[in-house]
């Protein structure tokens, strides 16, 4: 029988290349319906507590110009929302070296999640401005054998994000041009 050690550390094994796996999909998305299907605990049958759950972090009143901040896609077809609003507002630009190798991603197993920071270059699909940054994630709810996660939560960098969309230019920061130059 396996000690209580080396089970945590299988589990602890198990949730970081899982993680890993997830963020190295994102440099080459599938759609967000595969996505979600290959890394989300699915919805419960009979409509009892919805899951997944994505949640960008960011202020309140920058919601008119970034819908997909501040609050909760709860469920399936919410998180197809998210991808949706998010993808009309905003490309990302990932590539290999967007994330850490397995080593840089934590695994809390009590709290059951794991936080990576990872890095990549955002674009305004309306202005063109593009900026570079680094953002954090923290994946939560594993399922038990903690292969799909439940909550995907992202720190980023709102302001950047809502200068990018701004019509007006931002302080020299026109339109088409990269802000972190």
């Amino acid at each position: 029988m396996a000690s209580d050690k080396e089970t945590t550390a299988d589990r602890s094994s198990v949730l970081r290349s899982c993680a890993h796996a997830f963020c190295q999909a994102l440099i080459s998305p599938p759609s967000p319906k595969e996505l979600l299907s290959e890394f989300f605990i699915p919805d419960p049958p009979g409509g009892e507590v919805s899951r997944p759950t994505i949640h960008e972090h960011g202020p309140s009143w920058a919601t008119k110009q970034l819908p997909f901040l501040g609050k909760s896609f709860t469920g399936g077809q919410a998180c197809e929302e998210y991808f949706a609003v998010l993808s009309d507002t905003l490309k990302m630009h990932l590539g290999p070296d967007s994330f850490p190798g397995l080593e840089g991603f934590v695994v809390d197993e009590a709290q059951n999640q794991v936080c990576v920071v990872g890095k990549g270059r955002f674009e305004s699909f309306r202005t063109g401005r593009s900026w570079d940054e680094q953002f954090a994630y923290v994946l939560s709810g594993w399922d038990e054998q903690g292969k799909k996660l439940g909550r995907w939560d992202i720190w980023a960098d709102p302001l950047s994000a809502w200068a990018a969309v701004a019509e007006d230019d931002m302080d020299g920061w026109k339109r088409g041009s990269t802000g972190s130059e």
